[in-house]
Parts: structure tokens; C-alpha cells; sequence
């Protein structure tokens, strides 16, 4: 049975083994090694984590199968004041995808944006990021194209997307 299990500071470094094990297979062929590197050490390091968890703007949870965390999420709710959840992040170890786990972890993310009196699930993907056909699928849909300068010289080329509720 898949739960969803919200994420304390001792789950940091859980957080991180995920995505040192996700980010290279899911960016790997779109951003170069440098801007891998540079985006975990900005999204992912001690301190970030630590800030983002202490301050709740964005609320992370595992995701786990019995007692096998097989990933994890960031959610916000009530995104730029509106009634709107937005996903931050959602990361699910390469071995876990194509089982229905993903559908079940928005599902999931679902029931909670509901009980949040949010009208809709909002996200950025990389455009070139496979997990697109997995978001129009189960009814996003792109609603704007943004290029997003995070330092460095680097960009994210997200698409916007949307799920009404």
C-alpha cells in the first residue's frame, strides 16, 4: 500500500539520496553535468533543505510502500494566494515508475488540495523531460511556456501546467 507521509528535518538526507539517484536519469541528456551539479547544490544542500522545512512554505512528505520510501514530494498550497496546490517537486526512484505509482501519488496529492479548498494542481516540467506525456495523460495541461534564470548563466525551460480539480 502506497502512503504519503509528511517529511521531517531527519528525512533530509533520505530527500537527497532520491534525487542524486533521479536527477541524472531524468536530466542526464537535457542539462550539461555543471548545471546538474549546480542546481543540487542550490535545490538540494543541508541548508536549503533545512530553510524550505523550517520555514513550510513548501510542505514535503514521503512517499512509501510498507516501509520503503520509494520517493518523495513538495507541495504549496494556496500558491500566489489563490486556490491553487502547487507541486514543486515530485521524485520517484527509477524502478518505481510505470506501476501506477505516480498516478497514486497525485491522486493522493489530489485529496489533500481538496481538503485545502484548491480548484486546481499547478506545476513546471522541463520541456524536454519525459514526464510530460505522464502529466498530459492524467489531465495537465501546458498553459504557458517560461524560461526561469537561476544563476550561473543557467536556465530552466519549463512549461507550465495545469489540472483543474
Amino acid at each position: 500500500m502506497i502512503t504519503i507521509s509528511e517529511a521531517i528535518a531527519e528525512d533530509i538526507k533520505t530527500i537527497q539520496q532520491i534525487t542524486y539517484i533521479t536527477w541524472p536519469i531524468t536530466y542526464g541528456k537535457i542539462l550539461s553535468r555543471e548545471q546538474l551539479d549546480y542546481m543540487l547544490d542550490l535545490i538540494y544542500s543541508d541548508k536549503a533543505l533545512n530553510d524550505l522545512l523550517e520555514k513550510k512554505e513548501q510542505l514535503f512528505y514521503l512517499i512509501l510502500e510498507d516501509e520503503t520510501t520509494l520517493g518523495f514530494i513538495a507541495i504549496e498550497h494556496n500558491y500566489k494566494d489563490e486556490s491553487v496546490t502547487r507541486i514543486h517537486k515530485i521524485y520517484l526512484l527509477p524502478e518505481t515508475q510505470g506501476k501506477g505509482i505516480g498516478k497514486k501519488v497525485i491522486e493522493g496529492i489530489e485529496k489533500m488540495a481538496l481538503k485545502n479548498h484548491s480548484k486546481a494542481l499547478s506545476l513546471n516540467v522541463n520541456r524536454f523531460n519525459s514526464a510530460l506525456g505522464f502529466y498530459k495523460k492524467i489531465g495537465f495541461e501546458v498553459m504557458d511556456e517560461v524560461n526561469i534564470e537561476i544563476g550561473n548563466g543557467y536556465l530552466m525551460e519549463d512549461y507550465v501546467m495545469e489540472k483543474k480539480l
